[in-house]
C-alpha cells in the first residue's frame, strides 16, 4: 500500500459527511472510553490532546487544547465539536511554554511520528510537575500488517519498549490497561482489504442519486453494527492475556525533578 493510497484513506474520513462514520468506529469508541475512564477521577486544569485529527478521545471538558498538523482536520473538528481550543502543531515541536498542562493525551499518535522520543520529551516539557500523561499505542511488533502500512504506522511497540521510552522522557508509568485484542486486528485487516477493493472499483461512476440513497442506508447500518460489534471486541480484550493485546493504555505521571527542565 503506497503513501498516496493511505492519503486517500485519510481524505475519505476528512470529508465532513464521513466524520460521523469515523466517530462510530468500534475501535475508536473503545479507545475513547478507556481514555475518558482514566480521567474520570482526575480534576484537570488544562488538557492537551495531540494528534486529535477529527476524532478526539477527550470530549467531556472545555478546558482542553486539541492539536494536529492538519488545518483541515482541526477546522472540521471545530465545526462538529466546538468545545475547547484548536492549534495546528507538530507534536515533535510544540508551540507552548514549559509547564502549562496538567494532563496530556496521546492516543494512537506516537507510531506515526519519525522521532517518537522527541515527541515524548516535548510533552514532558509542556507539562506541570506531577502531571499525567495518557498514552494508547499499537502493541506487539508481530502484529504489524497491511492495516498498519495503510495508515502510515512507522512501528508497533513491545510493552517494555514503550515503558523505557516513557522513563527516558521523565515519566513514571502508574498503570497499564488492555484496550483492544486480536479480534480488532483481524477485523481491521479485513476492513482495509475491503476498502482497497472498493477504491479500485471507482464508485464515482455510480449515479449520484443512487450514491446518496445507498449512503443513508450504509450510515444507519454502520452506526449500529459498530455499536453491537463493540461489545464483542471489548470482551475479547478483557478475556485475552495482555501478551495478545493489540492496543494498550499507559497512564503515567511526570517526575517533579524532570518537569519543565526537559
Amino acid at each position: 500500500m503506497n503513501h498516496s493510497e493511505a492519503n486517500r484513506f485519510q481524505d475519505f474520513f476528512e470529508e465532513s459527511k464521513y466524520t460521523l462514520l469515523k466517530n462510530h468506529l468500534y475501535n475508536y469508541r473503545l479507545r475513547k472510553m478507556a481514555v475518558e475512564k482514566s480521567l474520570q477521577h482526575e480534576r484537570p486544569e488544562l488538557i492537551l490532546e495531540v494528534g486529535s485529527v477529527i476524532s478526539p478521545v477527550t470530549t467531556r471538558t472545555n478546558r482542553i487544547i486539541y492539536s494536529d498538523l492538519s488545518l483541515t482536520a482541526l477546522q472540521i473538528l471545530k465545526r462538529t465539536h466546538g468545545k475547547g481550543y484548536y492549534v495546528v502543531a507538530d507534536t515533535m515541536c510544540l508551540p507552548f511554554k514549559p509547564g502549562v498542562f496538567s494532563h496530556t493525551v496521546s492516543s494512537e499518535v506516537l507510531e506515526h511520528l519519525v522521532d517518537d522520543r522527541k515527541a515524548l520529551r516535548e510533552l514532558a516539557r509542556v507539562m506541570k510537575p506531577a502531571s499525567r500523561l495518557i498514552v494508547t499505542f499499537p502493541h506487539r511488533k508481530f502484529y504489524f500488517a497491511n492495516d498498519d502500512r495503510f495508515v502510515n504506522h512507522f512501528r508497533r511497540y513491545e510493552l517494555p519498549e514503550m515503558e523505557d521510552r516513557l522513563k527516558e522522557a521523565g515519566f513514571k508509568p502508574v498503570y497499564i490497561k488492555k484496550v483492544l485484542g486480536p479480534l480488532e486486528k483481524i477485523t481491521m485487516c479485513l476492513v482495509v482489504f475491503c476498502f482497497s477493493t472498493i477504491q479500485k472499483l471507482k464508485p464515482e461512476k455510480i449515479k449520484e442519486t443512487h450514491t446518496l440513497r445507498l449512503m443513508k442506508v450504509f450510515m444507519f447500518f454502520f452506526k449500529w453494527a459498530n455499536r453491537c460489534y463493540m461489545g464483542f471486541v471489548w470482551l475479547d480484550a478483557k478475556i485475552m492475556p495482555r501478551a495478545f493485546s493489540t492496543v494498550l493504555l499507559i497512564n503515567s505521571t511526570l517526575s517533579d525533578k524532570l518537569a519543565i527542565k526537559v
